[in-house]
């Protein structure tokens, strides 16, 4: 399923943009993570942000992965490596002029052109241009962030439990004797990519290029949902659909977000009958 989007290969092949090389970046810090290697994982994590800030959407659940395994000073310690990632990288720009750098890496009040959106076009370009409904999409994306938080640090805290018993029991197992930590890593894996999802979900704009930011990970988002196997694959045959969708209508950008709302609550279900277990 994750080779056979048109809209991914021109995204990779025909445009040439900087999203496929920011999210190569995030999935190898992913992985140096899971191997235990905090350090190589904050580097590779920070050139990711360097690439593309969008990365940043992970930083929420990254900072409860940091806290729950590392412990508060190592967690500020990782935050530096990160940090100085970054001034080493834009250490040319921040010895010429310094405001203007850090003026345009962060200016979060940029207006996106209402032709390129994929995920508004219902609404008025007025409406998608004010800034309270720019303020309203940040309340409804830090909200949802928080309610989902507790069971982000439920499965941070079990996955760091679970790697102290395999890194106990491997000594005492022959080479032969593998053990499958393949559910293990799904416990550091889903508040990731759930946390990139929500961050999507209430975007101010989606451009055509965007649909990498999560297009890897919608199979394992699906999936982590109760739904029918047939639901699932229509859910993500329109969610494609919506993005192939040139240019966009009324129609694609309200059926994507009719998609994104099914899986948000689908993940959002199965958190609750989570919390009712225990």
């Amino acid at each position: 399923m994750c080779c056979t989007s048109y809209r991914i290969h021109s995204i990779f092949v025909l445009r040439l943009f900087n999203d496929p090389v920011a999210m190569a970046l995030l999935f190898a810090s992913v992985n140096a993570f899971l191997d235990s290697r905090w350090c190589l994982g904050s580097i590779l994590y920070s050139l990711a942000v360097s690439v593309k800030m969008n990365i940043l959407l992970f930083a929420p659940a990254l900072l409860i992965a940091y806290i729950c395994a590392l412990g508060t000073f190592k967690t500020l310690l990782h935050l530096s490596i990160c940090a100085l990632v970054q001034i080493i990288l834009g250490s040319p720009f921040l010895l010429d002029n310094p405001l203007a750098y850090v003026k345009g890496a962060f200016n979060l009040g940029r207006i996106f052109e209402f032709k390129w959106t994929v995920n508004w076009r219902f609404l008025s370009q007025e409406t998608f241009s004010h800034p309270y409904f720019h303020v309203l999409l940040l309340v409804l994306h830090v909200l949802t962030l928080f309610y989902c938080a507790p069971s982000w640090i439920t499965y941070m805290k079990s996955y760091v439990k679970l790697k102290r018993v395999e890194r106990d029991l491997k000594p005492q197992l022959r080479k032969k004797e593998k053990i499958d930590m393949c559910i293990t890593s799904q416990l550091f894996i889903y508040p990731l990519f759930v946390a990139n999802f929500i961050g999507i979900m209430f975007s101010r704009s989606l451009h055509y290029q965007f649909y990498i930011w999560y297009y890897h990970t919608l199979p394992y988002i699906a999936w982590c949902t109760d739904y029918k196997t047939v639901f699932k694959l229509t859910v993500l045959g329109v969610i494609e659909l919506c993005w192939n969708t040139y240019p966009s209508t009324v129609y694609s950008s309200a059926a994507l977000h009719i998609c994104h709302i099914v899986l948000l609550h689908g993940i959002l279900k199965n958190r609750s009958d989570s919390a009712k277990e225990k």
